[in-house]
């Protein structure tokens, strides 16, 4: 019988069988990822790279974070987490808990966000973050939930280009964790 080993390169976390948890996340260095249940910034180029990440995938959203976006996103499997019994927006899996949403996690993973609660109860168990760091501190009532950069491993790092339609100094990052999640 031929099976092939999978092996970790040096460097990189051991790779496993589970389906990955996938944080996507555009944050401020200030942690602040929303105000008023909005963005606080204005910025195309990470609206187009969360969909690039996202697209085709099962996505994890809180409820205020749905209504804030105003309808179910397209070519993706909406899962709503909501406390709220009823709760039924046309195109979207409800799911009333974290532990819920984990259960049945598609093969290709679960790419959560937001917002700052479900990231909260989420991190302990996400694989992977793409992060999209805005350069500059906003005021905000919505934060990314403090993690320790030493469990993740930075696999990739592009800075966002400053033009007239993004005005604010940006980069995409993407951590796979270091030491495997609860």
């Amino acid at each position: 019988m031929n099976q092939e080993l999978k092996q970790a390169q040096p460097g990189m976390p051991a790779p496993t069988d589970k389906p990955p948890i996938v944080l996507v996340v555009a944050m401020a260095r200030n942690r602040v990822i929303g105000a008023d249940n909005k963005m606080p910034w204005r910025l195309p180029a990470d609206l187009k790279h969360f969909r690039k990440v996202t697209l085709g995938h099962t996505i994890l959203m809180g409820r205020k974070t749905f209504e804030s976006i105003g309808k179910p996103l397209d070519r993706r499997t909406n899962v709503i987490l909501t406390s709220q019994r009823g709760y039924a927006p046309e195109g979207c899996v409800i799911v009333h808990s974290v532990e819920e949403a984990l259960e049945n996690i598609p093969e290709d993973g679960l790419y959560v966000i937001g917002g700052g609660e479900v990231f909260r109860q989420v991190l302990p168990y996400a694989d992977e973050m793409w992060v999209t760091l805005i350069d500059e501190d906003f005021e905000g009532d919505a934060l990314f939930p403090k993690f320790a950069l030493e469990d993740w491993i930075l696999q990739e790092e592009r800075e966002g280009v400053v033009d007239d339609n993004n005005k604010h100094a940006h980069t995409f990052r993407h951590y796979v964790r270091s030491r495997p999640s609860s």
